[in-house]
């Protein structure tokens, strides 16, 4: 059944358009695609562009944290603190193993029309909605 609760078509269009200008800015300013797991590998292991690094991570956690005090939202993914961890580590793992992260193929390798990345992609999706729903049934959420 469909949640039309969750339906928020403009402000997905806005959203969609600030991560399209951040990328291109990104590529600009940088000379590089802007895949999330790339840019925090980076941020760690090299010395090039760590500047730029650290303010594209840190709009990361800034903008939606500004747009939860302008709009006074409650968002909450899970409480469950051994799901966060255990999530963390399978998303990095995941993301070295299909060697970039959804941010990586889903945005900048779609938009290139790689292949890789749309399969890599649906992939990501598939999985995503069956860990849902599998979490769902069990109860865990």
């Amino acid at each position: 059944m469909i949640d039309l609760n969750n339906f928020t078509p403009f402000s997905s269009l806005i959203g969609g358009l600030i991560i399209g200008f951040s990328v291109i800015l990104y590529l600009y300013t940088t000379g590089k695609l802007a895949g999330i797991s790339g840019i925090f590998a980076n941020t760690i292991t090299n010395s090039n562009n760590r500047f730029a690094n650290i303010l594209f991570l840190l709009g990361l956690i800034i903008g939606p944290s500004i747009y939860l005090l302008i709009n006074n939202a409650n968002f909450e993914i899970t409480k469950s603190i051994p799901l966060i961890i255990v999530g963390g580590f399978l998303v990095g793992f995941g993301t070295k193993l299909g060697s970039g992260c959804t941010s990586g193929h889903g945005v900048c390798g779609i938009s290139r029309l790689s292949v890789r990345s749309i399969v890599a992609t649906f992939i990501f999706v598939m999985i995503a909605m069956i860990t849902v729903f599998v979490l769902q049934k069990i109860g865990i959420h």
